[in-house]
């Protein structure tokens, strides 16, 4: 019943801000698109713009909802533009809960009273988003940790009761994307469920705020020597599932483009840099922010660390693989060197699509939908896009691609708007291209061969003395098969066993000079380039 009474409400709330016209305008004529327009009549909202009426619906439906709203702002592949830049305004602007109740679940988590761990706590919220909110304070010092006193932090709470509303209202969401794809041929266009069910895996994912400063430390500890990027240190011992402290960062929201410009910060740069640090957390370390809206971006304004980014909410982040990474890679250079040819092998080697796909078939494809970029200079050529349209180009040939590389194209869309809107004039390709080769030269170059090396010297050293071992056990295998063969037998299979023997230890001879002789050389080179 209460789930039903939740969906009459969502129901409600859709004809209240004049979504259900909006439905029934991608109806055919018929007896479903005549009962919308009965229950459309007196609708207040219906003058409003679409984009608008869809976001004061999902604010009217809850945190969950605005959640949702959010993620879909990031969907410009997916959504026209006015309803996405409708939907960017979800960003931070939920109600927050009682203070009452936030210093309760800290004092719970935390097992002592607000007084004890903080010198000052700020009990109004300086955020508050759909599953956590934000307050300040100011650590105390205690015995096993003197170095606190005065420390400025920031404490992440998360909502109360959060998990049974999310459960109840995802369950809802999948209902509704089987109506819209029943009843919408547009609706299907933009595939409700798969979407409903990527949110569904990112919001649990955010639930765990243990998760979330193990990726900000991992992050942060990439960066730390950073000029350009800055990443709050987490207090482990004040962090738990539901709470946690981490350092307090000074700055002002990326989004607040006039008081950055009044600031002096240079918008060239700050651009150039973003993408610069974006690139490098893909293809140098794998690991990336996956979550870049303006409400988790700042940039900082104090002197010593002036016009730096600041990284906040963590927790949705990618992974890559090697392999992923690579094929990123190769496939961004073969695009912008025009050769479609290494783009379709690429596809075919990563596994994406079938191994007994036509090269030239894929070859084909992939010229027709990057081709018309190179009508238009380098500047305006959006890496997204791109990478949406190779993405795409593998569907059609029955793949599907892999979620981390669906999460990178998003992230990277959202990248790449935010770049553009500090400065429209900027060359994403000419700022990203060092840092591929770069990358492409440590994994294919002398410094990729001398740091495989490295890796493998464990495998190697332990691998190396037990050779004698083995070759002596392969030997008496080869004597024991040798035992059961009949007599007239024993002679051809006795000279074999001799030649096999004097032929193993020259080779094992063999290799181990010229294993030591490589391995020489390429120290000699090392220490050379380094």
């Amino acid at each position: 019943m209460r789930r039903l009474a939740r969906l009459c409400f969502i129901f409600f709330t859709a004809w209240r801000f004049g979504l259900l016209s909006l439905l029934r305008d991608h109806l055919k004529p018929g007896l479903r698109r005549g009962f919308l327009s009965i229950l459309c009549w007196a609708s207040p909202n219906a003058h409003l713009p679409r984009g608008e009426r869809i976001r004061l619906t999902l604010e009217a439906l809850g945190p969950i909802f605005v959640k949702f709203g959010q993620v879909l702002s990031t969907r410009r592949d997916l959504l026209p533009e006015d309803i996405s830049n409708e939907l960017a305004k979800l960003q931070d602007q939920v109600p927050p809960f009682s203070n009452e109740e936030s210093r309760r679940l800290i004092e719970k988590a935390l097992g002592q009273s607000i007084e004890e761990i903080f010198v000052s706590f700020d009990a109004t919220p300086v955020a508050s988003a759909s599953v956590a909110q934000v307050h300040f304070g100011v650590l105390r010092a205690t015995e096993k940790h003197p170095e606190w006193q005065d420390r400025a932090v920031a404490i992440k709470v998360l909502r109360p009761g959060i998990l049974p509303v999310i459960d109840n209202d995802i369950a809802l969401m999948y209902d509704l994307a089987r109506i819209i794809e029943k009843v919408s041929e547009d609706g299907r266009r933009l595939k409700p469920r798969e979407n409903v069910a990527e949110f569904d895996t990112h919001l649990h994912d955010e639930l765990d705020l243990m998760r979330e400063a193990s990726n900000a430390s991992q992050l942060r500890r990439y960066f730390v020597d950073s000029k350009k990027l800055m990443i709050p240190e987490m207090y482990w011992d004040l962090c738990h599932t539901n709470v946690i402290v981490m350092e307090r960062m000074y700055g002002i929201s990326i989004g607040r483009y006039a008081e950055l410009r009044a600031a002096g910060v240079d918008f060239k740069k700050l651009a150039s840099d973003g993408v610069e640090i974006f690139f490098t957390q893909v293809f140098e370390y794998g690991f990336f922010h996956a979550d870049m809206h303006p409400g988790n971006i700042m940039i900082s304004l104090e002197p010593d660390t002036f016009g730096r980014f600041i990284s906040l909410d963590f927790g949705i982040v990618g992974a890559l693989s090697e392999t992923d990474k690579n094929y990123l890679a190769l496939n961004f250079l073969a695009f912008f060197n025009r050769d479609y040819r290494r783009v379709a092998e690429l596809h075919i080697e990563s596994g994406w699509v079938p191994a007994n796909t036509r090269v030239e078939e894929l070859e084909g494809a992939v010229r027709s939908v990057c081709e018309p970029y190179f009508d238009r200079p380098l500047k305006e050529i959006s890496l997204g896009l791109v990478l949406m349209r190779l993405f795409q180009t593998s569907r059609r040939f029955k793949v599907e691609i892999q979620p981390q590389l669906t999460l990178l194209q998003k992230t990277l869309l959202n990248v790449e708007g935010l770049a553009r809107q500090l400065d429209p004039d900027l060359d994403l390709w000419k700022t990203a291209k060092p840092i591929l080769e770069k990358w492409i030269s440590q994994q294919l170059g002398w410094r990729g061969l001398i740091d495989g090396i490295k890796a493998e010297a464990p495998m190697w050293a332990k691998l190396v003395p037990t050779l004698p071992r083995l070759i002596a056990e392969s030997l008496a295998q080869n004597q024991s098969q040798y035992l059961k063969k009949d007599q007239n037998q024993q002679l051809e299979l006795l000279k074999a066993l001799l030649l096999e023997e004097r032929r193993t230890y020259r080779l094992f001879v063999g290799a181990l000079l010229f294993g030591g002789g490589f391995l020489l050389g390429v120290l000699i080179i090392g220490l050379r380039i380094y």
